[in-house]
């Protein structure tokens, strides 16, 4: 008898110490045969990621059939798997679960990860559609997400993140993840500029067209009249440029007002009006949010141990008042004490989130998706 899908997926560990590159393959090499293929857009990168991607699929979706594979989740495990403008339901997912565990079996299903299992139900659920966009998880030449055939590999912005499986170094990082090329791949603006040559040397190995974000100042401030009411931060803009790029390339017709739909949960979104949060977690999201920000805020806080927490505070420090230290339920997490030696070395005064919010202050929700949805459970 097989499981219904969320208690099924709940028996998958979330996290290992070392992965192994080779079963996911294996599976798909199973599923393969058994499934119709859309064409897919792969994003890779550091940053950027499920923002640029759901542009894309929101844009897209006017006029063709799309799904969009994001993670994590902030409130529930359909928010990953999203189709033509709505999270897969539980009827949907549970019928993509059958097919997928009939395909595969007991032995091979079970030995998969919880992120590798879910990408393979992904490509299960989106087999029927125009366009597929897969956001990797981790890395981009070993992620689970690489398994299938790309038709364009978009690489967002390349920063140090997730360094025990990618590398010290942003030559290290950016290798791995470009390495996921195929035909095509589009890069968008860096940060650290040795990324566009490494992305250049690897797409002439590869014999890969390499595209680049042209400068158009036409395209710029149309987004930025669509947009004026949304309140997006500029790196919002910059990821739709290169989500407008993307749909350029696949030759996907799209209307840029369309974008006044589209709401982008977690993404410097302002989720009252003196609350913004947003699940970026790393020195690169945290410079972007530092340019965002037109005021001083009080920071509500926490971090998995893997992340450069110390960075991020100082990156921060000259928009905070006080930090607010809440408690995430992941085995991940950093101890409220390192946290705590961190912000003392910076000079940075906090306490403990008690939930409460004050209408006379401003808030930034910050540190990842756990640190989101801790807040929402609170709040």
């Amino acid at each position: 008898m097989i499981l219904q899908f969320n208690n099924y997926l709940n028996k998958k560990p979330l996290y290992f110490d070392k992965i192994d590159y080779n079963r996911v393959h294996l599976a798909y090499s199973i599923l393969e045969p058994h499934i119709k293929h859309p064409r897919t857009v792969h994003i890779v990168g550091t940053n950027g990621k499920g923002s640029t991607g759901r542009i894309i699929a929101h844009l897209a979706k006017y006029n063709i059939r799309v799904g969009h594979f994001s993670s994590p989740h902030i409130k529930k495990f359909n928010e990953r798997i999203w189709i033509d403008g709505h999270d897969i339901n539980d009827n949907d997912l549970n019928l993509a679960h059958k097919k997928l565990y009939f395909i595969l079996g007991e032995k091979i299903s079970n030995s998969l990860s919880y992120f590798e299992y879910t990408t393979l139900l992904a490509l299960v659920a989106f087999e029927n559609l125009d366009l597929i966009v897969l956001e990797a998880g981790l890395g981009g030449e070993f992620d689970a997400t690489s398994v299938c055939d790309k038709f364009l590999t978009l690489i967002t912005p390349i920063g140090i993140d997730h360094q025990p499986f990618l590398g010290d170094t942003i030559e290290e990082i950016a290798s791995t993840k470009i390495r996921s090329i195929q035909k095509r791949v589009l890069l968008a603006k860096q940060t650290h500029s040795e990324v566009n040559q490494i992305a250049k040397n690897i797409a002439k190995d590869k014999k890969a067209d390499i595209y680049f974000i042209p400068n158009n100042n036409i395209v710029y401030k149309k987004l930025k009249d669509v947009l004026k009411d949304k309140e997006w931060s500029d790196y919002l803009i910059d990821n739709a440029l290169v989500a407008i790029e993307a749909l350029n390339i696949l030759d996907v017709n799209y209307n840029i007002n369309d974008l006044i739909d589209l709401e982008l949960f977690g993404r410097f979104y302002k989720f009252r009006d003196n609350i913004i949060i947003d699940v970026g977690h790393n020195p690169l999201a945290s410079k972007a949010i530092y340019n965002a920000l037109d005021k001083k805020v009080v920071l509500i806080y926490n971090s998995l141990d893997d992340k450069d927490y110390k960075t991020v505070l100082e990156i921060l420090k000259p928009k905070i008042k006080r930090v607010e230290i809440i408690e995430i339920p992941s085995q991940r997490a950093v101890t409220i004490k390192k946290i705590e030696e961190s912000l003392d070395s910076l000079d940075i005064p906090y306490s403990s989130f008690n939930g409460t919010i004050k209408n006379s202050e401003e808030y930034l929700v910050f540190g990842s998706f756990y640190v989101i949805q801790e807040f929402l459970k609170l709040y």
